[in-house]
């Protein structure tokens, strides 16, 4: 597809409007939808603003929004329009041209089409003097219109030449409504394009729609479908993103405007039927450390093998350098073209952190390798996943960051409980497993804030049998987890019982069984040795509360 304009919403980001248009503007955007609320608290004029954006090469694409205006009674309809008039004056001095009008929500609106088109035209032949067109837009709660085809006709039946629809992929989406009917819109009165994805959740579309939104890529919507059918139709207006998100609107707008960009990209790649480079596997875990001597003996017992500050065994690498704590600061991908991998990271907008590294958002340090030769005979096989902790307002980013510059599909969050609080954790992980990575949010500063590296191991039982004989290696597991163990699972008593003895936990699913174990914390990391056995695909999660509640009495 050719390159579009890109916009976004300044209710998107948080700060003051001059701060939204500077991070809108660092992010690459063509242009920005000013919400009307950024322009009534602010301190600058619309002629200020105006300037500033121009000055920031930013195009005012929309002004928004107006509600309540159609399906009114007599009395209240004319208010609305000595309201739009007001609005319209706004406009023409803040350079604007596209206003955006929401179907109306108000108790007294009336149910009557005709009467909604009538005031539509009214409306828009007020616009039409001003030199303003109308984007009318279904709200998912509208009182009677919540359909985008509901507000076509109303557009049609309007007739005129100033007003057109505004398409959200959010308010047709949530309502599952099939966006196939778009493609009977021609695309000259489409006259605005808004992007939203979301999480799929049970609740009130209004909470929904203010608190829950996120960038495209980032939720569970067909956002990439929906935008088919509207480029079908031969709209060549903005894609736009219009995000209503409680802890976007609290993180840095810089960043949350980069991320904003990053999901369009993607979603242009998507539309395109381009995807990322797949990685193989991984190339290394990058730790630092302060005690060099105390994670050494854990790696040796682990046996791992060090060479120049690299602890290889099988094809699992170590990278250790000096630092101010013990913590995972970076790993490596392996990939069959390095090259191809880094530059498209780097489309993605990727902050560059070495010849072939960039930094994911939370700022690990990601590398992308050739893949290198594994050492026979270990007990460890290769890494097989990393869990790594997430600042809050960088959860969703990360998701986005490792679905559209490695590929990875999310699978679904779930959370588990800390003795003082809860995680939040998603893992994403390629089609055939090679590289698995779990995003967990933990509430507070506590020990479930450690990294850590997950070993493959080809026999977990025997490498537990010979570690168990290392004191100080392993984390203790409570007795009390066996006992709920016998009760979720018929396992045989031999096997229940040198689980116990040995201090490794089980999980299964419908593809398989799971053996894991933890070493002690050092620093902010720990290790996790596990053997898949028949396909299993997930972490142990239902164990990571035991975990968690081990690290603490540790």
């Amino acid at each position: 597809m050719p390159e579009p304009r890109r916009s976004i919403a300044t209710v998107s980001l948080s700060g003051a409007l001059p701060d939204k248009l500077a991070a809108v503007a660092h992010a690459g955007f063509d242009g920005v939808e000013i919400f009307d609320n950024d322009l009534i608290a602010g301190q600058l004029s619309p002629e200020q603003v105006r300037d500033l954006a121009a000055e920031l090469g930013l195009a005012i694409d929309l002004f928004q929004p107006l509600r309540d205006i159609e399906g009114a009674p007599p009395e209240r309809f004319a208010d609305n329009l000595r309201r739009a008039e007001r609005k319209f004056r706004i406009m023409r001095r803040l350079g604007a041209d596209l206003l955006l009008v929401c179907s109306s929500v108000a108790p007294d609106t009336i149910d009557d089409d005709e009467l909604a088109a009538a005031q539509l035209r009214a409306l828009a032949e007020r616009a039409c003097v001003h030199g303003i067109r109308i984007a009318y837009e279904a709200l998912a709660w509208g009182r009677h219109v919540h359909d985008y085809l509901h507000a076509w006709r109303l557009v049609q039946l309007a007739d005129h030449p100033n007003l057109g629809t505004c398409l959200d992929s959010f308010h047709i989406l949530s309502r599952d409504i099939d966006p196939v009917g778009i493609e009977a819109i021609p695309g000259a009165k489409i006259f605005y394009l808004q992007l939203a994805d979301a999480p799929r959740l049970a609740m009130d579309v209004l909470q929904w729609s203010r608190h829950y939104r996120c960038f495209p890529g980032q939720g569970d919507f067909d956002v990439a479908g929906l935008t088919r059918h509207v480029l079908r139709t031969g709209y060549a207006g903005p894609l736009s993103l219009e995000v209503f998100n409680d802890e976007f609107r609290q993180g840095p707008g810089t960043l949350t405007a980069i991320d904003a960009m990053r999901s369009l990209r993607a979603l242009e790649d998507q539309l395109d039927g381009i995807r990322p480079p797949t990685p193989t596997g991984f190339a290394f875990a990058e730790l630092t450390t302060s005690d060099p001597a105390r994670l050494g003996s854990l790696l040796a017992t682990l046996g791992f093998a060090q060479a120049s500050g690299i602890w290889t065994q099988g094809r699992a690498r170590i990278v250790v350098t000096g630092g101010e704590d013990t913590a995972l600061v970076g790993f490596g991908v392996e990939s069959k073209d390095p090259d191809a991998a880094l530059d498209h990271a780097r489309a993605l907008l990727a902050p560059e952190a070495g010849d072939t590294s960039v930094r994911t958002p939370d700022g690990t340090r990601l590398s992308f390798e050739r893949a290198t030769p594994a050492t026979g005979g270990a007990e460890v096989a290769r890494i097989d996943h990393l869990a790594l902790i997430q600042p809050r307002h960088q959860f969703e980013a990360a998701g986005l960051f490792y679905r559209s510059v490695l590929g990875l599909d999310p699978q679904p969050s779930v959370e588990f409980a800390d003795p003082f609080g809860l995680v939040r954790s998603r893992a994403m992980a390629d089609d055939e497993g090679a590289v698995r990575i779990a995003l967990n949010l933990a509430q507070i500063d506590q020990p479930s804030q450690a990294r850590h590296v997950a070993l493959a191991c080809t026999d977990l039982l025997a490498t537990a049998r010979r570690l168990r004989a290392v004191p100080g290696i392993l984390l203790p597991i409570p007795a009390n987890y066996y006992d709920d163990l016998e009760a979720r699972y018929d396992l045989p008593a031999a096997e229940l019982g040198e689980l116990r003895e040995l201090g490794v936990l089980y999980d299964r699913d419908e593809h398989g069984a799971f053996l894991h174990l933890y070493t002690v914390t050092v620093g902010r990391v720990f290790f996790e040795l596990v053997q898949r056995i028949g396909g299993y695909r997930g972490y142990g999660m239902q164990n990571s509360s035991i975990r968690l509640a081990a690290q603490h009495n540790a």
